[in-house]
């Protein structure tokens, strides 16, 4: 099949398209390329993968000729990101991916996936599950939410419309972050032996980067019926982690000498959700976890493999492409095949 992937140079996404590649499949991908195209750029993806810089606010819709999939992954990535500029938050989260959807349906595209967030739940009691009341209380969890209201609204019999609410994400990517809880911790034991705990009762779920493109791979895969107009968690109830136990996970897992420093927080995000839906609906379970990835990012900043460099993704970086983006068309970018 032929699939657009929106975002696809980003932390996820350049783990996501080699996985499409090698399931048979033909790639389109659209994004910024602020971080570059060099991974995607390589032997390996000639002939397999097509570099479209453009975004997702202007991009032409002829992309979308032949596309049989768009996976919907462009977006200001993370709740402290998208608080440095709310505007260009909705701009992009909301608007962008409804506009991305609409322009699907338009163009005879058979299924849209959006990659939204448990960030949604925002802080709960309760544990969480689909169809419980959504509680956004940053930026970008309502930008999140308001793109899943607009584009279910969008599914029917000849469009299939998913949303993925995927837990924090960590593990090694060729785009690779370290603006990401279980990342950062690694790498901040790796440089100063010590892990900084930001709200250390906060509790949230997590999930391995391998196993979230294993997801949209399997999501694509079942029978349109069972996910047409459906939300996921995705995720695996083992990994619902409070934070100063995700950080002792993450120590532990690594086995050096370490400290655990407690600091204040003004994130209030906290919830457990459940992830019995997509483990029966689509039999996805983790075959990944926070010990795996704490030993691999650990390992590989030790060999030297992986560099906490400006080739990683972090808020300053963050902040440099906001300050770049004037949110005015860069003819530059339009339909440009790399």
């Amino acid at each position: 099949m032929k699939i657009l992937v929106t975002g696809g140079a980003g932390y996820v996404g350049s783990v996501l398209i080699p996985e499409l590649v090698n399931q048979g499949h033909h790639v389109k991908c659209l994004d910024r390329f602020f971080f570059g195209s060099e991974y995607l750029s390589t032997k390996q993806f000639e002939g397999k993968v097509e570099l479209i810089k453009d975004d997702i606010r202007w991009f032409n819709s002829n992309i979308l000729d032949g596309i049989d999939i768009v996976m919907d992954l462009a977006a200001l990535s993370n709740d402290p990101v998208g608080d440095l500029d709310p505007e260009k938050t909705y701009q992009i989260n909301h608007l962008g991916r409804s506009r991305v959807a609409q322009l699907s349906k338009k163009s005879g595209v058979k299924q849209y996936i959006l990659a939204s967030s448990a960030s949604v739940y925002g802080q709960q009691n309760d544990v969480v599950n689909e169809d419980s009341q959504v509680n956004p209380i940053t930026d970008y969890s309502k930008a999140n939410r308001k793109a899943e209201i607009d584009v279910l609204q969008l599914n029917d019999n000849n469009f299939t419309v998913s949303v993925l609410r995927f837990s924090s994400i960590y593990g090694i990517s060729p785009r690779m972050r370290f603006d990401l809880a279980v990342n950062s911790m690694a790498l901040e034991l790796f440089k100063t032996g010590k892990i900084i705990v930001r709200g250390k009762s906060n509790t949230r779920p997590f999930l391995h980067i391998k196993d979230a493109a294993r997801a949209y791979v399997m999501a694509i895969n079942l029978p349109k019926d069972k996910m047409s107009g459906q939300i996921f968690n995705v995720g695996t109830d083992d990994q619902n982690y409070e934070m100063y136990r995700l950080a002792k996970e993450v120590g532990d897992s690594i086995g050096k000498k370490y400290d655990i420093e407690a600091k204040d927080t003004h994130d209030h995000r906290s919830y457990i959700a459940s992830f019995k839906k997509i483990r029966e609906t689509l039999g996805f379970t983790a075959k990944f976890t926070v010990k795996d990835g704490s030993i691999e990012i650990y390992q590989a900043l030790e060999s030297g493999e992986l560099i906490d460099s400006k080739k990683t993704i972090t808020v300053e970086w963050y902040k440099h492409l906001l300050a770049a983006d004037n949110l005015v068309k860069d003819v530059s970018l339009k339909n440009t095949i790399l």
